[in-house]
């Protein structure tokens, strides 16, 4: 999945940019505040996605 499709889907839930870290970008889901580290990479793997999914609280 590409980085800017993942973004939308996180902005769609109400997941929102905490801070920037070094290699990766912090998003935090305002509705229950988990949070999750999303790679700056161009292409991320689809089983990551699940995996930030899972771990902001979304279904996807």
């Amino acid at each position: 999945m590409k980085r800017r499709e993942l973004l939308k889907i996180l902005n769609q839930n109400y997941c929102e940019l905490k801070r920037h870290g070094s290699n990766h970008d912090i998003y935090i889901n305002t509705i229950n505040n988990k949070t999750s580290p999303v790679p700056r990479h161009n292409e991320i793997k689809d089983s990551l996605c699940r995996l930030i999914f899972q771990q902001l609280g979304i279904e996807f």
